[in-house]
């Protein structure tokens, strides 16, 4: 959703039950396995 430029308030009002923390949480988490991941260069492209 964050990647679609959805805020987080927006994120929050459509899902009541999160606080402003997880949507930090969920960031912080997806940044940590970008990291561990190797991605492949492609040529040409």
């Amino acid at each position: 959703m964050v990647a679609d430029k959805m805020s987080t308030e927006a994120i929050l009002r459509a899902f009541p039950d999160l606080e402003p923390d997880d949507v930090s949480q969920a960031l912080h988490y997806a940044a940590e396995a970008v990291l561990e991941r190797e991605l492949p260069l492609l040529r040409g492209v």
